[in-house]
């Protein structure tokens, strides 16, 4: 029994100590709503309305949109259903990027 009361503390601190495995990254969403931000040029130099979301999101094909000011936090998720539309200070487009 002195055995067991020695034994037993030691195996769970090992086991509490052992690594596990990390969990596995989701893969991209892809499909219905996947995002091509490349025939947006057009809208380049024009300014961030909700109007301009709305045919950017259309033509893109993307469901979600958010705009992105200069100094802004952002995840970092990557999202292939999402156009990020890029402001500059006088929130005037500068660029678009699916994800």
């Amino acid at each position: 029994m002195r055995h067991a009361a020695i034994l037993i503390p030691i195996g769970l601190l090992v086991t509490a100590c052992a690594q596990t495995a990390p969990p596995e990254a989701q893969p991209p969403r892809v499909g219905a709503g996947s995002c091509d931000a490349s025939g947006l040029d057009d809208l380049v130099g024009q300014t961030g309305t909700s109007d301009l979301a709305a045919d950017a999101m259309e033509r893109s094909g993307a469901t979600r949109m958010r705009w992105i000011q200069p100094g802004m936090a952002v995840t970092m998720d990557y999202r292939t259903d999402r156009l990020n539309i890029n402001l500059d200070d006088r929130n005037v487009v500068t660029g678009f990027k699916c994800g």
